[in-house]
């Protein structure tokens, strides 16, 4: 008999030592042991805040509601990604700017000095476009604000005015830097721009200085560890998301009844919510992996698309010797899920996890 797929695995992982603890009393978090949980909070529990330097609080302002808006184009509210809208990649990381220098107003010109710092990006995850992305225009009371983009040379060269790749899309514009990025094979680890602007407006007209949105990096990733990984070790982490599992799970598969069915696809929903991780989990709210539950019939239908393996397995169980197992519902296909967080460092990062979510289940 074929073994089920990893999901499956850890599922009878939790359902065999937690049926015990069905009707116990939930233990205190610091004392729940390391059972195994869903792939996709496996994957998440390598980012979660954990670690002392972890500070990034709510996220909000404009880089937040351009993250969003880009998700909400990309992904569903259960955060399957919309094929037809793909992005071309499966990570974004938004990274913000830090800015040096003293007051930028001077008259009516504003000259911001800005850093975009790149140290520390994964080496699994390798760099296929990246752009600046600010506002070229912002109205004020009697006039408006002006604004361009200039790059900055290491060396004593002239700056260079960026220009636009397309048309300002809902106000925004973007520039594309990936040459400045990307030196050879290699990449560099920071790249520094001049954010200027000027007002524009009635003669006599008078603005207070009002300080523009200030631009924001996209680099567009193909992470090639997209999928499962393994949690990180931290013995001093609150196992929350373990906890409410553990105790949930036996209540749950209680309620679907213990009659056999046929094998069918359940759901399972996980709310971030319950977990803690909504203050840096922005989207989707919640996570419904699903899993196939049920007895495989005994002449297997055409849309189970179970291999033959399975269809002679079958007729060995019921006419040859019963020892032989019937074939075991598993998940046929699945599909990935996106997922929009807040990181350590305050940055926005869009991934896309693949087979996180089972579709239809088989016999095998």
């Amino acid at each position: 008999m074929a073994m089920p797929y990893p999901f499956t695995s850890l599922l009878l992982l939790l359902i065999v030592p937690l049926s015990q603890a069905a009707n116990q009393s939930p233990l205190p978090l610091g004392s729940l042991p390391a059972v195994p949980t869903l792939p996709l909070l496996q994957a998440l529990q390598t980012r979660a805040p954990g670690s002392p330097g972890w500070q990034a609080g709510p996220a909000s302002g404009q880089p937040l509601r351009y993250m969003l808006n880009l998700y909400r184009r990309a992904a569903d509210r259960e955060g399957r990604p919309r094929r037809s809208l793909s992005l071309g990649t499966n990570t974004i990381r938004l990274v913000q700017a830090s800015s040096h220098g003293g007051q930028p107003w001077a008259g009516r010109w504003y000259l911001q000095a800005l850093t975009y710092r790149l140290e520390g990006q994964p080496e699994a995850e390798h760099l296929l476009r990246a752009t600046v992305v600010y506002l070229p225009s912002l109205s004020l009371a009697h006039g408006r604000l002006l604004c361009a983009l200039e790059l900055v040379a290491a060396s004593e060269a002239p700056r260079v005015l960026l220009s636009p790749t397309a048309r300002p899309r809902r106000g925004w514009a973007e520039v594309d830097v990936t040459p400045y990025l990307v030196l050879g094979n290699s990449s560099v680890g920071s790249l520094a721009l001049q954010h200027v602007c000027v007002r524009a407006g009635r003669a006599g007209g008078h603005d207070a200085p009002v300080a523009p949105s200030r631009p924001f990096l996209l680099l567009y990733l193909n992470d090639t560890q997209a999928g499962l990984a393994p949690p990180a070790a931290e013995p001093h982490r609150h196992r929350r998301d373990t906890g409410i599992l553990a105790h949930d799970l036996p209540n749950y598969l209680r309620e679907q009844g213990g009659e056999k069915s046929d094998c069918s696809l359940r759901p399972f929903p996980v709310s971030f919510a319950q977990l803690g991780w909504d203050h840096w989990i922005i989207a989707p709210h919640r996570y419904n992996p699903r899993y196939c539950k049920g007895t495989c019939p005994h002449l297997l239908r055409y849309d189970y698309h179970a291999p033959n393996h399975a269809v002679v397995q079958s007729f060995v169980h019921q006419l040859v010797d019963a020892n032989v197992p019937r074939p075991s519902c598993v998940p046929y296909r699945y599909s990935p899920i996106s997922v929009l967080m807040i990181e350590r460092n305050g940055g926005i990062l869009y991934k896309e996890y693949e087979n996180m979510i089972a579709e239809s289940c088989t016999c095998r």
